[in-house]
């Protein structure tokens, strides 16, 4: 029975198998190599649409609620909190499984097969600050392949799969930096293509999904209401309004839950008292049009065109002829304090294995936001005697899964 590779993200999942000795990744949506971890419930067609078409029907403003970024929600109470969604009653874990069914269906209608054991990806660490949490998503995880159909997976460390697809190390040591969508990864590894020896292995919380709130955070959330002052019912005072509800509306796993009506009550009583009531105005359409996902996208698709030197985070979704400019400077000082831990997570791998930044002679980055400029050249800086390679940031470690799936 062929093994499935699987590579479950944060924000695309990927599946692939060993054909004569290669990986093959197999096209799971509209021929494409990624699917991404998108779910959108149609409520006026009680459908549940995965995907690129999910993505599509939030983008065309059909009726319904949409999820993206589920891993990261994982190990954590939520999960298992039944809840109307969409058209239905149901846990996170009942969508995360139906997700993964989705995948396991298209890989066999695509090969022609069945696929009931499989070879997932997982990050070194889910929540690398709580290890009760941690230890939880694996579970979780694990619960929600079984759901899915699947009789036996196993679980292989992303940075370790995508050593075993890099090809290797012709000398001294290399190290795989995989920055996804809601984890950083870093495995330090020696030995050549099909004689992969790992040596040590490290992951923290935070990824590209971290990247996008703050970048929210510091350029959009200002004008809904974030940093904003309220004015006291009684008295002349002001007080700087609540954060806990723009940090949520920035992380992409908590959007769907702040269309609730209490959340709504709480913005329509403090645009009363706002000192600029414009902002809260914005908000409160926000809420009530269910946009925070469109505002998320105009974000990541801000990030990547300040990556190439400009980029403009368009906000029509919210206020005709909104938008704001985002320049690689302006990212960079969003970001440092997150390039910084990322960097000392790295510098952490290396030591763990016991060796120095000069042992290190190959880089390897894989994962969306190792695409980032600022990402690539902390690396370069820490590591100044490395190659730095760039394997495909979206199937490198799917690629390697495959590998694992047929030794």
């Amino acid at each position: 029975m062929t093994r499935l590779g699987i590579d479950f993200g944060t924000s695309n999942t990927a599946a692939a198998v060993l054909v004569g000795g290669r990986p093959y990744v197999i096209p799971l949506d509209q021929g494409e190599p990624t699917l991404p971890t998108a779910v959108f419930f149609d409520a006026s067609r009680k459908q549940t649409i995965y995907g690129h078409r999910a993505v599509a029907s939030l983008i065309e403003g059909r009726e319904g609620r949409f999820m993206r970024a589920l891993k990261s929600v994982l190990g954590t109470p939520l999960m298992r909190e039944r809840r109307l969604i969409g058209h239905e009653r149901i846990t996170l874990m009942e969508v995360v499984a139906r997700f993964l069914t989705r995948v396991r269906t298209s890989a066999e209608e695509h090969c022609h097969q069945p696929f009931t054991t499989a070879l997932s990806g997982r990050p070194v660490h889910f929540h690398s600050r709580d290890e009760a949490r941690d230890a939880q998503a694996a579970v979780d995880l694990a619960e929600c392949y079984v759901m899915a159909g699947f009789d036996d997976v196993r679980f292989l460390a992303e940075p370790e799969a995508a050593a075993l697809a890099c090809g290797g190390v012709d000398a001294g040591f290399g190290l795989v930096v995989d920055i996804g969508g809601g984890t950083s990864d870093f495995t330090v590894f020696r030995g050549a293509a099909g004689a992969i020896e790992v040596i040590s292995s490290h992951g923290i919380r935070l990824g590209g999904t971290d990247f996008d709130r703050l970048i929210s955070l510091a350029h959009v959330m200002p004008l809904l209401g974030y940093g904003s002052d309220l004015r006291n019912v009684f008295g002349n005072q002001v007080n700087r309004a609540p954060n806990a509800l723009f940090h949520d509306l920035a992380t992409w796993e908590k959007i769907p839950f702040q269309y609730s009506a209490e959340v709504r009550r709480n913005v329509a009583e403090m645009a009363k008292v706002a000192v600029d009531p414009l902002l809260w105005q914005r908000l409160a359409s926000v809420l009530e049009d269910e946009t925070g996902h469109d505002i998320a996208f105009a974000v990541e698709r801000g990030k990547i065109g300040a990556n190439s030197g400009e980029g403009v985070i368009d906000l029509r979704t919210v206020e005709r002829g909104l938008s704001v400019p985002l320049t690689a400077v302006a990212m960079a000082v969003d970001l440092a304090e997150n390039v910084q831990e990322i960097a000392e997570a790295a510098a952490k791998t290396v030591s763990d294995a016991g060796l120095t930044a000069d042992a290190i002679t190959k880089v390897v980055m894989v994962g969306g936001s190792s695409l980032l400029t600022v990402v690539g050249t902390s690396m370069t800086s820490l590591f100044p005697k490395a190659e730095l390679e760039r394997n495909d940031p979206f199937t490198a470690v799917v690629n390697g899964l495959a590998i694992g799936a047929g030794l």
